[in-house]
C-alpha cells in the first residue's frame, strides 16, 4: 500500500495508459480522480474502481487544452477533496496531416494545446499549492517521439519535447517538497494498440531491443516508482520506457498516430 491515502489527479485518465495508471494508484491505497474529456467514461471507471478497491473517486470532464478547463478542474478537486499529492499530466493526442505544409494553425494549437499548454497550467496550478502544502509529486507521461521526432508526428515531438523541458524547470521551481519527472513511453499494449495491425505490432516490436512492445503493468510499476517514497531522492528526471526502440517505418508511424487520436 504505498499511496495508502494519497489523492491522485490522472488527466486522460479514463482509457490506455492513464486507465492502468489509475488502478494501479487504487490497488495501493490511493483515492483517484479521473479526468478526461468523456464524463461518460470518467464515471464507469470511477464506479469500478470504488467497487473494486473501496476507495474515493471523482469523475470529472476536462479538456485540458482550454486553460479555463484546466482551472475549473483544480477547483473542483481541491473543494471536494482538499488536496492532490499526486498530479498525472498523462492527456494526449495528435492530429494525422497529409504533410507538414498543410498542418494549419488551429491543428498545431490543438495538439500543442493537450500535451503542452495543459500540463503546464495544471503544474503551476497544483504544483504551488503543493510547495504551500505538504508536497508531492508530479509525473508528465511524454514520449521518445520528443528525442526522436519524426515528419509524422512533428507538433506531437514539438509538443513532447517542451513538456520534457517544463519537467526540469518545474522541479527547480517547486523544490524541495515537490517532485518533478517524466516517462517518456514508446509503444505499450493498451485498448488504443487494438487498431493496430498484426503487422504494425510485429514491426514496433522488431525496432525495440527487447524485441516486443510494453506491457500495461510496466507503465504502472514506473508511475508507481515515481508516485511514492520510492523516488524520494528523483526530480528533474526523465525516464526512458522503450526497450530500446529505435526508428521504424512511416507506415507503421502514422497507424500509430492515428489511433491515439483525441484521447
Amino acid at each position: 500500500m504505498r499511496m495508502n491515502g494519497k489523492i491522485a489527479l490522472v488527466t486522460g485518465g479514463s482509457r490506455g495508459l492513464g486507465k492502468v495508471m489509475v488502478d494501479a494508484f487504487a490497488a495501493e491505497g490511493a483515492h483517484v480522480v479521473i479526468a478526461s474529456r468523456k464524463i461518460d467514461e470518467c464515471a464507469a471507471l470511477a464506479q469500478q474502481i470504488r467497487e473494486k478497491y473501496d476507495r474515493t473517486t471523482l469523475p470529472v470532464a476536462c479538456n485540458v487544452s482550454d486553460w479555463a478547463q484546466c482551472d475549473s478542474l483544480v477547483e473542483k478537486v481541491y473543494g471536494e477533496l482538499g488536496r492532490v499529492d499526486v498530479l498525472v499530466n498523462n492527456a494526449g493526442m495528435s492530429v494525422p496531416y497529409p504533410s507538414l505544409d498543410e498542418v494549419g494553425e488551429a491543428l498545431w494549437d490543438k495538439v500543442l494545446g493537450v500535451n503542452l499548454k495543459g500540463p503546464f497550467r495544471l503544474t503551476a496550478a497544483i504544483g504551488t499549492r503543493m510547495a504551500a502544502g505538504d508536497g508531492g509529486s508530479i509525473i508528465n507521461i511524454s514520449s521518445m517521439a520528443a528525442i526522436r521526432p519524426e515528419p509524422e508526428f512533428l507538433p506531437y515531438a514539438a509538443a513532447k519535447a517542451g513538456l520534457n523541458t517544463l519537467t526540469e524547470g518545474f522541479a527547480k521551481a517547486f523544490a524541495p517538497k515537490v517532485r518533478v519527472n517524466t516517462i517518456q513511453c514508446g509503444a505499450f499494449r493498451t485498448d488504443i494498440s487494438r487498431a493496430w495491425s498484426s503487422d504494425v505490432e510485429a514491426e514496433l516490436a522488431a525496432g525495440a531491443a527487447l524485441g516486443r512492445i510494453g506491457e500495461p503493468a510496466e507503465i504502472a510499476a514506473a508511475a508507481l516508482y515515481f508516485a511514492s517514497d520510492a523516488s524520494s531522492f528523483s526530480t528533474g528526471a526523465m525516464l526512458r520506457l522503450d526497450g530500446a526502440s529505435c526508428t521504424v517505418q512511416a507506415k507503421s508511424l502514422v497507424m500509430v498516430r492515428d489511433s491515439f487520436r483525441g484521447v
